[in-house]
């Protein structure tokens, strides 16, 4: 089969989007991990998509990922946020030049690490996200997690929160701190690729109003890994990367949100048109509004995602990302609100596509970081001062 012969991956995801769809109510209901819809997207080749061809994967650039994730979306919000953080981990090392890689201090041992994990990826095997933790959030300063050097290796301990796919995933990706350095000092944070294994023990605590089968529980961590666990094989590289190369900590979510966000209206115009109220014309009007705030939305997470293709370290590129997900998170919380009300009371019962979608769509704005950090980040910036800077708490 020729590269030309290849169905596109975004193709492929809206191809599997209307089973997603058939099966989020009850993976909603129960709260559990939609393990058909991996499977699917293993068997679709979906779980490399950011891996480079030459270790088995799409090469897909950040725009393909957006179009991929909102597109996986429309079907499931859940199932697509939980590819979202695997393609955060996989795009991030993907994405990350040999050349800047080495400024840093990245070690030889370090790329064949990346290459590995990469091509295991393309293989089926299946990232998560460590960071957030109980009463820190995802403020990479105020994290408690520790790790130590030991001989040959690194021993992590600490406890996470809000990790989707949780008991599913192959490996983690654990930001902890120094254990030499205090709450208080200026922190050594590093990323660490944790396999699941004896020493991470998963406490089912996932039981929330939205996103209910991304299985986000916590994670105790008491582990022992190897040097090459160290993504870059150097220390102190996460505050960096997360002012320098936001798109994955911040726009990322963005797509999911205008995915979930269309699937809204296309949920009430098919209620609409099912009861005969499409003819009314507040509900056209409704309908109307929405459209143009997703559409607008949408134009504002392809515009980031072009810019971050370009040039991912530029500082426009960044308050792109930035506005992309204020806009994504708010406007599908707004969109969906909508909906629920064109649709009416019958819409609010459990079990109907907009009823899920309201509680999944509400998510949006509180995911890290919130509306409300986004929008004061992004009024820093017009104001014409530094936004990573200027705060009395830090962001990351």
């Amino acid at each position: 089969m020729t590269s030309a012969d290849r169905v596109s991956p975004v193709v492929t995801a809206r191809d599997l989007a209307p089973a997603l769809a058939h099966r989020a109510a009850e993976y909603d209901e129960t709260g559990a991990f939609p393990q058909e819809d991996f499977d699917a997207l293993r068997a679709a080749g979906l779980l490399g998509l950011m891996v480079p061809p030459r270790l088995g994967g799409c090469g897909a650039r950040f725009t393909d990922y957006a179009d991929v994730a909102s597109a996986l979306a429309t079907g499931s919000g859940a199932t697509a946020l939980i590819f979202n953080m695997h393609a955060s981990v996989t795009g991030s090392l993907a994405h990350t030049p040999d050349e800047v890689a080495r400024s840093m201090g990245a070690p030889p041992s370090y790329f064949a690490a990346r290459d590995r994990i990469l091509a295991d990826a393309a293989a089926g095997a299946l990232y998560a996200v460590a960071m957030s933790e109980r009463g820190a959030g995802s403020r990479l300063s105020r994290l408690t997690t520790r790790y130590e050097r030991t001989d040959g290796g690194f021993h992590l301990t600490g406890s996470k929160a809000f990790v989707s796919g949780a008991g599913h995933a192959d490996a983690y990706l654990v930001a902890a701190r120094a254990a030499e350095t205090g709450v208080e000092s200026e922190p050594i944070v590093s990323y660490f690729l944790v396999p699941a294994c004896a020493g991470v023990t998963v406490e089912p605590t996932w039981n929330s109003l939205g996103m209910r089968a991304t299985g986000s529980h916590d994670l105790h961590l008491d582990v022992t890994v190897p040097a090459d666990a160290l993504l870059g094989g150097v220390e102190g590289l996460t505050l960096l990367l997360a002012q320098v190369m936001p798109h994955w900590l911040v726009a990322s979510y963005a797509a999911v949100y205008v995915g979930v966000a269309q699937s809204a209206i296309d949920a009430a115009s098919a209620h609409l048109a099912e009861r005969g109220l499409q003819h009314l014309p507040a509900a056209r009007a409704r309908i109307g509004r929405a459209d143009a705030a997703v559409a607008s939305a949408r134009l504002t997470v392809t515009e980031a995602a072009r810019r971050v293709d370009a040039d991912p370290g530029a500082e426009e590129t960044r308050r792109w990302a930035w506005r992309a997900k204020l806009l994504a998170g708010d406007t599908a919380a707004q969109v969906a609100t909508s909906m629920l009300e064109a649709a009416g009371t019958s819409a609010t019962r459990r079990g109907h596509a907009l009823e899920r979608l309201f509680r999944d769509a509400r998510c949006g704005a509180l995911q890290p970081p919130t509306s409300d950090v986004c929008a004061d980040w992004l009024g820093v910036a017009a104001l014409g001062g530094d936004p990573d800077r200027d705060t009395a708490v830090p962001r990351w």
